[in-house]
């Protein structure tokens, strides 16, 4: 539970200063109560942590991909685990004109364009422990050209929209075959493309990775052969009503092109030689169906996972459709790891809950940056911090920690206030006790202090 013998390991690319400030940052966040913002650190810092020197943390450049990096390794790397990379953007509303980055994205929560900023997140899940670990944090600066593209991309929405026109039939007059592994990547997926190749590149010497699970949004070939040029394999998911097709399986022309494409997949009724399992619970029928199927967008083939669900007294169905550029995934890990992604949504709740990511006041460009990136890291730490936390406590949480520290600061003001110090034994169970009683979860032993 000591926080700066844990952040000592950051000693080969922080100076001692700046592991000393964090140390207090750190301490105050984990006591403080209300808005995570400079002026509420430097309020439970106490001495040596004033507002000043809480300014300078926030506006030293820090190498937080290494701290993210270095911490990982130390505290919660296990080589006896299998990982992969998930990413993941989270939207933060802002209000204001100055703040470094503002503009207006799409927030799923609220369902519509916010003015607020956006940050990418690529973190690392254990696949045994079923958690993420935040790796890197890049703020979405959007660029001039991109916003242009948006704007008209809108319009010829609208537009094909208002003057909706009959699709003539065939091919386009002077259209040309093209690779489609040859694309022309989006300064969205070229941001996140770097991002990757850096984060590979330091975790090459410690762990190999393999895949990498996104949502959705990167259910297109573009984003597929922008993680295939990383060489990493994608597992995402596809619309439910894309057009798939099985491979070709019949006698082919002895001259011209070979036919490659078969059926149209009818999702609800998919031949059951592609049945993986079926299960029925609580009047729901679920199947789950694998093969290798072909999609006109793609450019290979692509290892498809449908589940579909039945509901056996109304009749009405439903499905997903997962997907992953590995051919060898069984349905089971496609599942697994397209699942686990949702893990990174709890590292962004825990930032935002807890950590400061919606409440710092930051404008400028470095001081953002280390507000942002120190709400993610600190949900490294905390995690760290638990697992001493549950050998006395083991169904508590970040509230039990926070309690702890919160009761750990008052108890220690208090304790300077008297005139003569109490006896070591006493001192340790009035801690136990004030510790005890404000936790969430009721503790089966009395806590020593920090």
């Amino acid at each position: 539970m000591n926080i700066l013998a844990l952040l000592q390991t950051l000693s080969p690319i922080l100076s001692k200063t700046d592991i000393r400030r964090m140390r207090w940052i750190a301490q105050s966040m984990l006591s403080m109560t209300g808005r995570v913002t400079m002026l509420g650190i430097s309020r439970w810092a106490g001495k040596g942590g004033s507002y000043r020197t809480v300014q300078r943390f926030f506006n030293t450049s820090i190498p937080w991909l290494k701290v993210f990096f270095l911490f990982f390794k130390q505290h919660l790397f296990n080589i006896k685990f299998e990982y992969l990379l998930a990413g993941d953007e989270s939207v933060i509303t802002k209000s204001g004109k100055l703040t470094f980055g503002l503009d207006r994205f799409y927030a799923g929560l609220l369902q519509k364009v916010v003015k607020s900023i956006a940050i990418f997140s690529l973190s690392i899940i254990s696949v045994e422990e079923r958690r993420s670990y935040p790796l890197q944090v890049e703020q979405v600066v959007r660029l001039a050209e991109e916003k242009v593209a948006a704007k008209a991309k809108k319009a010829k929405r609208a537009k094909k929209k208002s003057n909706p026109k009959k699709k003539n039939l065939g091919r386009p007059k002077g259209s040309k075959n093209r690779n489609k592994k040859q694309v022309k990547l989006t300064p969205e997926l070229l941001r996140i493309q770097n991002a990757i190749k850096k984060q590979l590149q330091i975790l090459q010497p410690l762990v190999q990775i393999r895949h990498i699970a996104l949502d959705g949004h990167f259910g297109n070939n573009n984003a597929l052969q922008m993680v295939r040029q990383c060489g990493l394999h994608l597992v995402s998911k596809l619309r439910s009503d894309s057009a798939l097709y099985f491979l070709y399986e019949g006698p082919q022309k002895k001259t011209g092109p070979r036919r490659k494409y078969g059926s149209k997949v009818d999702y609800k009724n998919i031949p059951e030689k592609y049945l993986e399992s079926r299960k029925t619970e609580d009047g729901i029928l679920t199947s789950i169906y694998q093969s290798q199927i072909l999609h006109k967008s793609f450019a290979q083939v692509l290892n498809i996972v449908i589940i579909t669900k039945t509901n056996l007294k109304t009749g009405k169905f439903a499905h997903v459709v997962l997907f992953s550029s590995d051919l060898q995934l069984s349905s089971e890990k496609v599942i697994d790891y397209y699942s686990l992604r949702f893990q990174i949504e709890f590292n962004f709740r825990d930032a935002k809950q807890f950590w400061g990511l919606e409440d710092f006041m930051n404008i400028k460009e470095v001081p953002l940056t280390n507000a942002l990136n120190l709400s993610l890291f600190m949900v490294n730490l905390s995690q760290t911090l638990l697992r001493e936390f549950r050998h006395t406590n083991p169904e508590s949480g970040i509230l039990d920690l926070k309690a702890y520290f919160r009761a750990a600061k008052y108890f220690e003001e208090t304790i300077k206030m008297l005139p003569q110090k109490p006896d070591p034994v006493l001192f340790e169970q009035i801690f136990g006790h004030l510790t005890a009683f404000s936790c969430v979860h009721s503790t089966k032993k009395l806590l020593s202090s920090p």
